[in-house]
């Protein structure tokens, strides 16, 4: 009985949020729904490391892709059916289609995995 008495606080203990564990895992969840498998510097490795923010400007949406060192691209989203473009610089932006979901970018030598909707 005694045993069974701890175990039910314990169990009750756990079901209880004293330093905010909910509030970073949903914080979490959040940071991962934002990042983007990518390899950069000719890495063959693809992985979910870089960050990717949206900006709606007066030009359409721009992407910003972040890599854990600090760099960036930034890409526009085109409506021409390419894609995305390289934003800035001399950089040509190659995008393939890997499913109905999702395009690689490649730009110098950085390939980014990237959500997207393909149209037939």
């Amino acid at each position: 009985m005694r045993t069974m008495l701890g175990l039910a606080l314990l169990l009750a203990a756990c079901g209880s949020d004293p330093e905010g564990a909910r509030e970073k895992a949903d914080a979490s969840a959040a940071e991962a729904a934002d990042k983007v498998e990518c390899a950069l510097a000719g890495s063959a490795v693809f992985e979910r490391r870089c960050t990717i923010e949206r900006i709606a400007g007066p030009e359409g949406l721009t992407l910003t892709v972040r890599a854990p060192d600090g760099s960036f691209r930034r890409l526009l989203v085109t409506r021409d059916g390419r894609g995305v473009v390289a934003a800035d610089g001399a950089d040509e932006a190659k995008v393939s289609v890997i499913d109905r979901n999702r395009i690689e970018v490649a730009l110098s030598g950085d390939r980014y995995r990237l959500p997207a909707t393909v149209k037939q």
